[in-house]
């Protein structure tokens, strides 16, 4: 069990943890917030490191906390003030952003994802719960991809920022390395081939675009099989496209489903 601390959190810690809802101040610090009882377990249960918890003083943890983490019960009111949430939660940690790193022939053995400046974070927050469920552990993103360490983000994973690694950089000069090396990139495209009729790769990269407008054309010049989900509504008038979370769930469930 940890060594519970009863105090007041100070105003530079008050100052610090505020500060982190901007990435510049997240970058600078090598920190991230997380809130909530089942997300912070997660995290502890993961390689991530949890750097310290503020408790509410009258509130008891489901599950053990390690020891070495520090634990300071607060009252209430302190926790209103870190909080990044309408409804302060009854913990929340200072997590370290860890150094991601990814085997240069990660994305020969199976499936990776990659966003083309995915912005909202709640779709990218679904998104990475989307690879987690169906196995993808990388996600390699745009420079101009929403940051993965942003609190909404964090809260939309649902945890499964413990286990899915994302990965930022040019995603162009990426994309356009592997096609040389004749790996299969995905996207998908309103010209593309019906993908319930098409042979799908066990391995390869799947390419997701911008919420507004899908992917880049510099980025489709780098995709070498382009699909589409198909519409089966018989009213004329149906939605134009699909959201890019449901999109991302409905191709990484066919890939899978192969």
């Amino acid at each position: 069990m940890p060594n519970y601390i009863f105090k007041m959190i100070s105003q530079n810690k008050i100052k610090l943890i505020n500060s982190l809802n901007k990435k510049k101040f997240r970058d600078q610090n090598r920190l991230f917030i997380a809130e909530g009882e089942k997300l912070i377990f997660e995290l502890l249960h993961s390689k991530l490191k949890v750097n310290e918890i503020f408790m509410r003083d009258d509130w008891q943890p489901s599950d053990n906390i390690p020891s070495e983490i520090v634990c300071n019960k607060v009252a209430e009111q302190q926790l209103k003030k870190i909080t990044q949430l309408n409804t302060s939660p009854p913990i929340i940690a200072l997590c370290e952003i860890p150094q991601n790193s990814m085997e240069a022939n990660e994305w020969q053995h199976g499936l990776t994802l990659a966003l083309d400046n995915v912005q909202d974070p709640g779709n990218l927050g679904t998104i990475i719960r989307l690879a987690d469920w169906f196995g993808i552990a990388h996600i390699v993103c745009s420079q101009h991809t929403a940051d993965v360490y942003n609190p909404k983000v964090v809260q939309a994973t649902m945890g499964a920022i413990a286990r899915v690694e994302l990965h930022y950089t040019n995603l162009e000069a990426f994309l356009a390395a592997q096609s040389k090396n004749n790996i299969p990139i995905y996207g998908t495209f309103l010209d593309g081939d019906n993908i319930y009729t098409q042979e799908l790769s066990k391995y390869g990269i799947i390419v997701m675009g911008n919420e507004g407008k899908g992917i880049s054309p510099a980025i489709a010049q780098r995709i070498n099989k382009k699909l589409l989900i198909p519409s089966f509504s018989s009213n004329a008038t149906h939605s134009e496209s699909l959201n890019v979370s449901m999109a991302t769930g409905i191709v990484l469930s066919e890939f899978k489903r192969r």
